[in-house]
């Protein structure tokens, strides 16, 4: 187009950097323009002009070269010290705007590949100096933040919407899961079928089955025989259960384990023979198995975990999250895990131990430190109901039709807002074409 022409960024515009120490900033009345996407404050300001504010170092550092943010500020403004100020020479030649939608644009393009370093990767104010950037004539930059600034308000507000969709969707999710942990989903269900739920087939008689499967186990040394679970009292009940119901503890459920990590000084602990599962491998929608493995010799170091158990974070702030295993696996001491006896299902067990009465009992008795943690004792002391077989296998049913649907309309929503963001790129290129 003969209208653009190229310029470098050090002809069009002065360069300084910042001189405020983030870190010992005073708040004040002026904003302090830092590397992350809030402004800080400041007692002193440094510029007082229309300015686009670049970081001088790596977002994420360890060697690696990336730039989340390049930020526009304009008036009187404080600036951090690990980032540099471009100021437009002359307004009638530049809009800084223009510039920080330019460069915020094609941020990964034009100044991530200029940042050096090993381990510090940094940007110089000489490289920035030399890049080059598309320069139109006053008007037409004012007209191509026109369009853009029209794409942007209505871009906004739906993107605001489909957060808003997306958050009510985790609320309705979460409605369901507590629905299911009480017995509301499957009440209709138990009118109809109170034959499923009375007598042999009532969850006490479940809960003998499951004693006397782990009383086998220690008899043919199979199980080590632990500390028994607290008996129950009336007083514990956070709620009234259905008909056909039980309360138990969460280790009435199954066995369960800690996670134990073999020595890594030895590397033949490690290996493929069996997935070696850590907190980060856990997800609420799977597992990744591939990550890191054991030897047949680490298992012997570790613990193994039967398939059709529930892993579960027990320290940090994920603590909480779960899934069930499909495959034998071992995990370290990070995860605590219940293997399910007598039929039990480990697709029903995480579904609800995602729900809001578990979770709040998860956070509840985790130990109040600066990083939460709930061992073991703690963890399979929990109460939890316990409803029929029968019942059990309808919960999850209607947990697998109601939340795919969810699910469903999740990704309607998620796709939505990857067709918007193409859309205004789309704008973006058009306008730097």
């Amino acid at each position: 187009m003969s209208e653009w022409k190229r310029v470098k960024i050090g002809d069009v515009c002065t360069i300084e950097k910042g001189i405020t120490g983030l870190a010992k900033a005073i708040p004040g009345e002026y904003p302090l323009v830092a590397t992350s996407a809030q402004r800080k404050t400041s007692t002193d300001y440094q510029f007082d002009a229309k300015a686009v504010c670049i970081p001088l170092v790596s977002s994420t550092g360890h060697g690696k070269k990336t730039l989340n943010y390049v930020h526009y500020q304009e008036g009187k403004f404080a600036l951090g010290s690990i980032l540099a100020a471009l100021i437009p020479k002359d307004d009638k030649i530049l809009n800084a705007r223009y510039l920080h939608v330019y460069l915020q644009k094609n941020k990964d393009r034009v100044i991530v590949p200029l940042m050096k370093g090993a381990a510090n990767v940094s940007l110089s104010m000489k490289s920035i100096s030399g890049i080059e950037i598309p320069l139109l004539d006053i008007q037409k930059q004012e007209m191509v933040l026109q369009k853009i600034d029209g794409m942007s308000c209505e871009h906004e507000d739906f993107i605001k919407e489909t957060d808003t969709q997306v958050n009510l969707f985790g609320h309705l999710r979460q409605a369901v899961l507590q629905e299911a942990i009480v017995g509301k989903l499957t009440a209709e269900w138990r009118k109809q079928n109170s034959e499923f739920i009375r007598g042999e087939n009532h969850a006490s008689r479940l809960l003998e089955k499951i004693r006397a499967e782990k009383d086998r186990l220690i008899k043919e040394g199979k199980l080590h025989k632990g500390k028994p679970l607290s008996s129950l009292t009336n007083d514990e009940q956070p709620f009234t259960l259905p008909s056909g119901w039980a309360w138990c503890r969460l280790g009435d459920w199954g066995i369960t384990q800690t996670g134990t990590t073999p020595s890594t000084i030895d590397i033949g602990n490690f290996g493929t023979y069996i997935p070696f599962i850590k907190p980060a491998d856990i997800t609420l929608k799977g597992i990744d198995y591939a990550n890191e493995g054991l030897s047949e010799k680490g298992l012997n170091e570790g613990r193994l975990i039967k398939r059709n158990s529930v892993l579960m974070v027990c320290i940090g702030g994920s603590i909480g999250k779960s899934f069930f295993t499909d495959r034998d696996v071992s995990c370290n001491q990070q995860i605590n895990s219940i293997t399910l006896l007598a039929q039990l299902n480990s697709r029903l067990l995480h579904q609800l131990l995602q729900s809001k009465y578990f979770q709040f009992e998860v956070w509840d008795k985790a130990m109040k430190s600066s990083t939460p943690i709930i061992n073991k004792g703690r963890w399979e002391e929990i109460l939890f109901p316990m409803p029929p077989l029968a019942e059990q296998r309808i919960i999850l049913a209607r947990l697998d039709e109601l939340l795919t649907m969810i699910d469903e309309l999740e990704k309607q929503v998620d796709e939505r807002k990857e067709q918007a963001e193409m859309l205004m790129n789309s704008v973006l290129r058009e306008a730097f074409a």
